[in-house]
């Protein structure tokens, strides 16, 4: 299922997500721009074999990462679920709440990440957790929120509407399972499932503690 737009207008400008939007689209620009592509995703993203608790240098990729992407369709996907959800949640929690709930979600879902891959050499970038917090904001506020939805039906996508609670709810499902189907090959590189579903879970418990 893939969101088109929801019908709970935020009735606020939703400057932080606009602001996150403009930020992270301008360092995927500075990323594919950059004259050797690899050297900076190394730099900046997140190596879970590199990480040393001891050693502050080496737990700055828990943010920075956040800002990076794989590609075009990584960071269009996720910049468009952003935009979708985000300025509700912005105009529920406000503006530096939010902002912080957003950098917050990303770190710890990134977390989550490493634990399951302590010993990769693969980089792990994106700003998915932090988008899967707000979607777990999201579930907790609005769950009854119509969202137009595309929904695959024998071979054909259908435009139907679909509470946000149920869309949500499948889109965790989802990544949970493809979480345990992915532990016994995780540090194989791929989709870092396990970042999504600590981004979610902190979604949830964060909105809960504040309402």
């Amino acid at each position: 299922m893939f969101p088109i737009r929801d019908h709970n207008p935020s009735h606020r400008i939703p400057f932080v997500t606009y602001l996150i939007i403009a930020f992270t689209s301008y360092i995927f620009f500075l990323e594919i721009t950059s004259v050797n592509i690899e050297s900076f995703i190394l730099e900046y993203a997140l190596i879970p074999s590199q990480v040393n608790f001891l050693n502050l240098s080496t737990l700055t990729p828990f943010l920075s990462s956040i800002f990076l992407h794989g590609g075009w369709l990584h960071i269009l996907s996720n910049m468009w679920f952003l935009w979708i959800f985000g300025d509700n949640v912005e105009a529920a929690l406000g503006h530096i709440t939010y902002f912080l709930f957003y950098l917050i979600a990303g770190i710890l879902g990134g977390l989550l990440q490493y634990i399951f891959v302590p010993q990769s050499e693969i980089p792990m970038l994106g700003a998915s957790g932090a988008i899967a917090g707000v979607l777990g904001a999201y579930f907790v506020l609005y769950p009854r929120h119509k969202i137009d939805t595309l929904v695959p039906f024998f071979g054909f996508f259908t435009r139907v509407q679909i509470p946000a609670g149920i869309m949500l709810l499948y889109w965790f499902a989802i990544q949970f399972f493809s979480g345990l189907g992915s532990v016994s090959s995780v540090a194989s590189g791929g989709i870092a499932f396990w970042a999504h579903i600590g981004g979610f879970i902190t979604g949830l418990i964060f909105t809960r503690i504040i309402f």
